[in-house]
């Protein structure tokens, strides 16, 4: 299950690179910019600023779930079952209402990353597994990853780690280069804004350290959560100092999407603002830098 290929990405990885992106994930961060990426199955997206209101395709196509009340659509998420949305796929002719995810075969998929095939020779580009987290569907990205290496393809991987162990190691022998997230060290705060455990995520940043597999560790810079200098050298001394990291890039904060969980009908948690903190970021820069490390700061 996927919803998205991405071709001709060059923010993924080295060089031009065609990005997998796969749905499902085991965390609810506050922020998250692709929330119709967390479920494992289709989401429906719905943007009534796009609606008709003299049309009545989707309550048509399924009227147990959808109807409307004075011109506006009433959409009862939980009652649409895997026919409705399959009916509701490409049903909406101004995509007011649209079906997040699709199942795609591996040899489908691979055929749309070997198209570009000579743009990642020329860039050292190549593939990048993204979601969501990709290592939920452990199966997937194994098969992804090894058939891209039996091609010549250079294979990436970005993930927040937060998965049993047992799902990221048969990847490893055909996975060139981790993208991976290290939110935070503090184990109350991670679970606090992520629902999810900061132990997981730490040993198995040991564990791949353990098996040096060449990473580029992300952190993503939160306000309340991790934007703040406490954070931020626990986070690079972790880095640093435990797993060994050569290379830190931190993201600040955006808000482009917000607008995601209005069409999800799911509410927005955190800052409503961009983080705005170039001395912050400075900081972060040089402390990492000191620490041995090549930092980036990723707009």
């Amino acid at each position: 299950m996927l919803f998205n290929i991405q071709r001709y990405s060059t923010h993924d990885g080295p060089g031009i690179r065609t990005v997998v992106f796969l749905k499902g994930c085991s965390l609810s961060c506050r922020w998250c910019q692709n929330p119709e990426s967390r479920a494992r199955d289709r989401d429906v997206l719905f943007d009534e600023r796009l609606c008709l209101a003299a049309c009545e395709l989707c309550p048509q196509v399924a009227p147990h779930a959808i109807s409307r009340i004075d011109d506006s659509l009433v959409i009862a998420r939980e009652k649409l079952g895997t026919d409705d949305l399959t009916a509701l796929t490409d049903c909406c002719p101004t995509q007011a209402l649209s079906v997040c995810g699709e199942t795609q075969s591996i040899d489908a998929i691979m055929k749309t990353v070997l198209r570009d095939k000579p743009f990642y020779d020329r860039s050292g580009g190549g593939i990048t597994l993204s979601g969501g987290e990709p290592f939920m569907q452990p199966e997937v990205a194994e098969q992804l990853l090894r058939k891209s290496k039996e091609a010549g393809i250079h294979t990436a991987v970005e993930s927040c780690l937060h998965v049993p162990w047992k799902y990221i190691e048969p990847t490893l022998e055909n996975l060139d280069l981790l993208l991976a997230d290290l939110k935070h060290v503090d184990v109350q705060r991670f679970k606090q804004w992520t629902d999810g455990s900061a132990e997981r995520v730490l040993d198995n940043f040991r564990k791949l350290a353990a098996r040096n597999v060449e990473m580029t560790v992300r952190v993503p810079l939160i306000p309340d959560f991790n934007a703040d200098e406490q954070s931020i050298r626990a986070i690079s001394d972790f880095a640093a100092d435990e797993i060994g990291v050569k290379a830190i890039h931190f993201l600040p904060y955006h808000t482009l999407g917000i607008n995601k969980y209005k069409l999800l009908n799911i509410p927005y948690t955190a800052a409503h603002q961009p983080l705005d903190a170039p001395e912050l970021l400075q900081f972060a820069e040089q402390y990492a830098s000191q620490k041995g490390m090549t930092a980036w700061i990723r707009g």
